[in-house]
Formats: C-alpha cells, structure tokens, sequence
C-alpha cells in the first residue's frame, strides 16, 4: 500500500463488500435482456431506489428513437426500456460522468437464469460481471465518497440498451457528457484486473436487396434474383476487409421455394474500424459496392444504418487519466495495466465527445456474454476502492 490521505482511507474504510455482493445476487435476479422491456422496466426501477440514496436529483429517462430493419425489408421503430440518469452538484466546478448499463444479452427465454457459487468466492451468474457487479460497486463507490464529504459534482448514466449498440442512448450519454472533466465506465477487467486501452469502432448495417419474382423453371430470365445480389454485395465488402478494417458480412435474410427467383433479401454487414479514416473508406465502399451491384444486377438496393460507435484512441487526455487510475491501484496495492481491444462499448462514445474515458472500471470476471460468466467476489471491494480513490484525486485537481 502507498499514500492514501485521511479522505482517501477513510472512503476506503466505509466500502462494505457484503452489501455489495447482496445488491449484485438481488439485481442479477431481474433479467434485463435487452429485449425484455418489462424485465428492464423493473431493473431501472430497483437501480433508481438504490441510487437514491446519493445526494441530487434521479430520473429515468425516456429512450430516444431507433428503428430495425426487419427480415422482410420493412423498417419498424425499435422500443427499449428506460435510462437512468443521476446528477449531484451540477453547479460544482470539477464534474465526472460515470456509466454503465442495466441490460444484459440473455432473453427472458434463456436458460441461463440463476446464480451459482463455482468456488468460494467465484459467483457465475447472468450480469453478474457484464455489468452488475459493476453497478454495484460504482453505487458503494459513491456511496463512500459522499460519506466522506465530497465536493466535486457528476452525473451517472446506466442506459438500457448497450448491449444492442446504445442507438435509444447515444444522444443521452453525448449531453451527459458535456463539461466533464473524465468519465469513469464500468464494464468489467479482465480477471486479473487488466484495463481496455484503445478500441476500434464498429458500424452496422443492413442492406434491402429488391429484385423481381420469376418462375424458376418457366422464365428465370425475367426474374432478378435479389438473394444473388446480395451475394454479390457481401462478396465485394469482404473483399475490402483489412488489418485495420473488418468486414463480416453476418446474415442474408430472404428466398423462398426453389421454384421461385427471389425478389428480397437483406443482407447484414458489420464493420471493425480502427480509426476515422477507416470509417470513411468503409462508408465510401459501401455507396460505391451498392450502386455497382444495383446496376450489374438491376435490382434496388437500400442501405440502412451506419457507425454508432467511433474509434477510441489513447490521446494525451485519455493517457493522463490511465496514469491517474495506476497510481491510485498502486497506493491501494493493485497492479494497473492495459491493452488495446477489438470490443466496443459506451467508452467509445464519451471518447467520441473528447472527455477522457476509463471504461473498464467494473468488477474482474470473465466468460463473459455466456453461461458461463463469472464474477470474482473480491474484486468488488478492490474495484471500489480503486473508483473512490480515483475520483477524490480528480476531484483535487490531479488531472489539471
């Protein structure tokens, strides 16, 4: 252990790791699949009891608009559940943003539904690194801080779809953004503790492919078969794929019976860039392979979506505060490291709005986005620790 000063130590002494592990098996009892609304109705609902007990203001914030594109080519708006947003001391002249999400990826329907001990002190369980245990110690965190006398101010976002791509969010987490001095998120480390460093962007799309219906046997020629040009489409984006673009073409959605030339399809496409100007490339490529596959094969093609998360590079702010998180791990005998990563989250998005971001602040676990995700207990009050002391020394100028 190094230097803590009183405050420090003291928010550190206040940390109680048998409520947050209560808080972690009681929410990861609510499913809060994505999808399942009324299941993250009721998770906002308990978030927002818990987080009322910080000084400030709590709302649940009504998700912005988003649309899918369906397998039939239709476009529908998209619902998902509400946002939590509180603010404590906007008027503070040092401000943080702190995040993470309410959902998870396993439907209602899932079979992965229940808490199991695997060993003493590894707890498997749906969310409960992906991030529950995560929203448990960012609220013991706080918690703690204010206990402490804090002065700085901050707002905490946990949205409910960012597991889907934040699309009902995105306008939130830019507005919260504003005049934030760094950003604290927290999705969960590597089990040893490892923080995420630079990440790649990502873009979805999907692409309606309208041909023309024809008898396959009787007048083939007059058909114009869309499940072809799609083909066609996926084959030359993939084409394009490089060490710093990725492109997989995921789906084709359409055909029909074998006696008919199909007149739908849509094609699926995500994308792995790994800076703006890989995003432009890619963007540029998909105009100019659409118009091109229209025109060989005379059909329609109709590009839905784009890039909703940019690229997250380490810049002299971000590297500032990955200093300021090591040190404080090193004052509380944790070894602090970091890597670049191929995932994405909201991180990319605050970075995105220049705010320094740490976006791996939440508990070690692993497994993650399967049945067999795993939290490790301690790190809750580990993890704790490391948020309290990081914030008091931003809040005392250390990033100044």
């Amino acid at each position: 252990m190094g230097e803590l000063t009183r405050g420090e130590s003291g928010a550190v002494e206040r940390l109680d790791a048998a409520r947050m592990l209560a808080r972690v098996e009681r929410w990861c009892a609510i499913n809060s699949g994505t999808r399942n609304l009324a299941g993250c109705s009721a998770m906002a609902e308990a978030l927002a009891d818990a987080f009322a007990a910080l000084p400030g203001e709590v709302t649940l914030v009504e998700p912005g608009a988003a649309e899918s594109v369906g397998a039939d080519g239709s476009v529908a708006a998209l619902a998902h559940g509400h946002h939590l947003r509180a603010t404590v001391r906007p008027e503070a002249p040092v401000r943080l943003l702190l995040t993470g999400h309410l959902d998870t990826v396993y439907p209602v329907d899932h079979p992965f539904q229940t808490l199991t001990w695997r060993e003493p002190g590894v707890l498997n369980g749906p969310g409960v690194a992906d991030m529950k245990g995560g929203l448990a110690l960012m609220l013991e965190a706080l918690l703690a801080v204010e206990a402490e006398g804090a002065r700085f101010g901050y707002d905490v976002v946990i949205n409910s779809d960012e597991e889907t791509g934040s699309f009902s969010s995105a306008a939130l987490l830019a507005e919260a953004a504003r005049g934030k001095v760094a950003a604290l998120t927290y999705e969960p480390a590597l089990p040893d503790g490892t923080l995420a460093g630079a990440r790649g962007g990502t873009g979805n799309f999907s692409i309606v492919v309208r041909g023309r219906a024809a008898h396959a046997g009787r007048n083939p020629a007059d058909g114009r078969n869309a499940v072809v040009a799609a083909s066609a489409l996926a084959l030359r984006l993939h084409a394009e794929r490089s060490p710093r673009l990725a492109v997989n073409p995921a789906r084709i959605d359409g055909g029909g019976p074998n006696n008919v030339v199909p007149d739908l399809a849509v094609l699926r496409v995500n994308f792995r860039p790994a800076d703006a100007g890989e995003i432009a490339r890619a963007q540029a490529l998909v105009e100019r392979a659409a118009a091109e596959v229209a025109a060989v094969h005379e059909v329609s093609v109709e590009v839905h979506g784009g890039f909703n998360r940019p690229p997250k590079p380490i810049d002299a702010g971000a590297a500032r505060l990955f200093e300021l998180v090591r040190a404080s791990g090193a004052d509380l005998g944790q070894a602090i490291a970091w890597r670049d990563t191929g995932g994405v989250c909201d991180g990319n998005n605050i970075a995105a709005c220049g705010v320094p971001v740490v976006d791996t602040m939440g508990a070690r676990g692993g497994a993650i986005h399967s049945a067999e995700e795993y939290l490790i207990v301690d790190s809750l009050s580990e993890r704790a620790a490391l948020s309290a002391v990081t914030m008091l020394r931003i809040a005392e100028g250390a990033l100044a």
